[in-house]
Formats: structure tokens, C-alpha cells, sequence
């Protein structure tokens, strides 16, 4: 992980999103130089928007990615910014793709969010907050 933020107007912000998605019916099209094309433009679209790479594989029937993105961009936004540039572009670069497959991506995918910390680190964190020595104990009025 990396420790840097970035800040806009409103605030700072440490935002990772893991996304994975597939070919449709999950054909393992995505080798030789369909592999090299599809990180070449993952990598561009990821430079047009200014989010930031952190790791990229493409396997032959499915791609893993981790990125950082602005606050203003939902994981739906993101996953599908990707699957929907790099389908029109690979499409269109090789025929095979259109001839073998209705779509190049499956409708799908999967997006979880990456943070610095564990749950189990906010967890700790919320649930000793009142052990913290300059907070008022449970209860105390005064």
C-alpha cells in the first residue's frame, strides 16, 4: 500500500479499489499481444482520469486490478470505464475478438475496496475509544 493521499477542495482522500473482471464465458482470449494491448490501455485510461496504478495482471481469462481513484468516482464508475474502453479499442484492433464473442467482457465483476488499515485495525480502533486517556470516561458528567 502506499501511504500518500492526495487532496482537491474538499478534502483528502486514500481511495483503492480492487477490480476484477472477465472475457465473456470466460475464454481465455486475452494472451499474446491481446494481453500487452489490454495493460496498454488500462494504463491509459487510468492516466486520463489520474488514477493511479498500484498492480495490474492480465490472465488469459480474467484481469486483476488495483487502482487508486478520486473520491468522486463510484467502483462502478471505474470498472466500467475500463471494461468499456478497453472492449471497444481491443475489439476494433483485433477482429478475432468480434468474430468469436458477442461482447468482449462479461456484464459483471467484482470491486472491493483496499484501505491502509484492516477492518480488524478500525475495529480496535472504535471499540477502545474510550480507553484513550484525554476522552471522558462511560457515563462521566462532569
Amino acid at each position: 500500500m502506499t501511504g500518500k493521499v492526495r487532496r482537491f477542495s474538499g478534502g483528502v482522500y486514500d481511495l483503492g479499489l480492487h477490480v476484477v473482471w472477465c472475457p465473456k464465458y470466460r475464454r481465455p482470449v486475452l494472451d499474446g499481444r491481446v494481453a500487452v494491448r489490454l495493460r496498454e490501455l488500462i494504463e491509459q485510461k487510468a492516466a486520463e482520469r489520474g488514477w493511479e496504478i498500484i498492480a495490474l495482471e492480465v490472465m488469459p481469462d480474467h484481469v486483476h486490478l488495483f487502482v487508486k481513484h478520486d473520491p468522486k468516482s463510484s467502483a462502478s464508475y471505474v470498472a466500467n470505464q475500463f471494461k468499456g474502453f478497453t472492449s471497444r479499442v481491443l475489439r476494433e484492433e483485433f477482429p478475432h475478438l468480434k468474430s468469436r464473442m458477442p461482447t468482449l467482457w462479461s456484464s459483471s465483476y467484482f470491486a472491493a475496496s483496499v484501505g491502509a488499515v484492516s477492518a480488524a485495525t478500525v475495529e480496535k480502533y472504535i471499540s477502545t475509544q474510550w480507553e484513550r486517556p484525554w476522552k471522558k470516561e462511560k457515563g462521566d458528567a462532569s
